[in-house]
């Protein structure tokens, strides 16, 4: 047989979690830019008339719209990653988000088109959310179910690391355009990093289209396991673990949305800092988290992947009031120290093992639906409206206290979920996961991990 006639050499699994990694990479910096645009250019350009606190309030609330569309993207993107492949899925939906990003960049502001600019801003966000719904269950899927055994933690954690390292890439490009004239910058200035997704997406479909089909769908199409259904399925097999997932994920989601947008906005007008510091202390914290990730996701491997969630849970409640203790210093250390604190150290115990931990309580027949479910609920429950909650009740309270408690809240959900998740702790988890649910292509749970049947 000529060598154009071979069968390709399928990706291995480091080619296959990167591929994963770039992707949510390019859609989390646009999903981030609107955050970080949100708090600093959205509220003027779009909200003119507005007060100040209802401009910035205004503006939030179009960055939470985006996630009231997550679920409906979970639910239909699952529903065809489960049904005709995980692959063909993250193609549409990295080209979604680039399409929604690249018309924002573009989109005129309230002085030439009037109301009409809100509205299409809206619009765009809702079409965003639905694309990035779909993205992070199909992404993790294909690092986690091409994963060897015994390692499902280390890859599962390349898709998750995208957050943080599309927030580094998203405050970068705000940091060098920060840097103009504010005329300049909020004229035109602003709208370069939405437009840069252009070329970043086009390198991340180059890859994506690089790489095979997941081994555990292959397998599942192969045998006709695939149910008609995912959604109805996945609410009859695993209906505590979705509910158990969103409140896990609540408090990584919302001090993720609340350290990238609610603290640079906070620290700008109330602290007082510049809005280049605050950019960089975002920055360092979300290169820190990028590098801590894979490793708290190779340590779930033998420690476990709930035993390690829960110690992340459990950093990120006790690194609270610490954190807005540092930021209300005033200082640009003490706003670094903060967020490097809550988002670049307390975070990755859980955010590093989020990936292999909810997508492995599923069976693979409905795996891609009830991750994505799950974790788009939490979507919604907590982080759409983190950063206009917080804005709202320190405008309420004038002190930064109240908000702290709205946060100690959320953390506490999280906790009590994690420890709810069945499956065992420490090494006896790691080793039930290497020996069963590690095991060939992550075939469905037993009974004594997934708490069904």
């Amino acid at each position: 047989m000529s060598t154009t006639l071979a069968r390709k050499k399928p990706a291995g699994p480091l080619k296959v979690a990167s591929a994963s990694f770039i992707g949510t990479t390019i859609e989390y910096y646009d999903f981030f830019i609107y955050g970080t645009a949100a708090a600093l250019v959205f509220p003027k350009l779009f909200f003119p008339e507005a007060t100040p606190l209802m401009g910035t309030l205004l503006s939030f609330a179009t960055f939470g719209v985006g996630f009231l569309a997550r679920p409906l993207g979970g639910v239909v993107f699952g529903h065809f990653g489960d049904r005709i492949g995980r692959k063909k899925m993250l193609v549409i939906s990295l080209t979604g988000m680039g399409i929604a990003t690249l018309l924002m960049g573009l989109l005129p502001g309230y002085a030439t088109i009037g109301i009409l600019a809100p509205i299409l801003l809206t619009v765009l966000r809702l079409f965003q959310g639905f694309m990035v719904g779909g993205e992070w269950g199909g992404a993790t899927l294909m690092a986690v179910e091409h994963a060897p055994k015994g390692k499902k933690g280390f890859y599962g954690a390349f898709p998750q690391t995208g957050a943080p390292a599309g927030t580094a890439l998203a405050t970068v490009a705000f940091l060098a355009v920060a840097q103009l004239p504010e005329e300049a910058f909020l004229s035109w200035g602003w709208r370069l990093p939405f437009l840069a997704s252009a070329v970043l997406v086009v390198v991340g479909l180059a890859i994506r289209l690089a790489v095979d089909e997941s081994p555990a769908f292959a397998a599942a199409r192969d045998k006709g396991d695939l149910v008609k259904l995912p959604l109805k399925e996945a609410f009859r097999r695993h209906p505590k673990e979705i509910f158990l997932i969103a409140g896990t994920y609540l408090s990584q989601g919302v001090l993720a949305y609340i350290t990238m947008s609610y603290l640079v906005n906070y620290s700008s007008k109330v602290v007082g800092l510049d809005r280049t510091d605050a950019l960089l202390g975002v920055f360092i914290a979300a290169v820190i988290a990028t590098v801590l990730y894979p490793v708290c996701g190779a340590l779930a491997d033998t420690y476990g992947r709930k035993t390690m969630y829960f110690i992340g849970a459990v950093a990120m409640f006790v690194s609270i009031w610490p954190t807005f203790a540092l930021i209300n210093t005033g200082t640009v250390a003490g706003f670094m120290a903060g967020v490097i604190l809550l988002f670049g150290i307390a975070m990755p115990p859980a955010a590093g093992v989020t990936g292999s931990l909810f997508s492995m309580v599923f069976s693979r027949e409905v795996r891609y639906t009830g991750a994505s479910v799950g974790y788009t609920i939490s979507q919604i429950v907590g982080p759409a409206f983190a950063p206009t909650i917080a804005t709202a009740l320190f405008a309420a309270y004038g002190t930064s206290d109240a908000v702290v408690a709205y946060l100690l809240v959320v953390a506490a959900i999280s906790i009590v979920s994690v420890a709810l998740l069945p499956g065992g702790w420490g090494r006896k988890e790691a080793a039930f996961n290497a020996a069963s649910l590690d095991a060939a292509d992550g075939a469905e749970p037993a009974p004594s991990a997934a708490g069904v049947r």
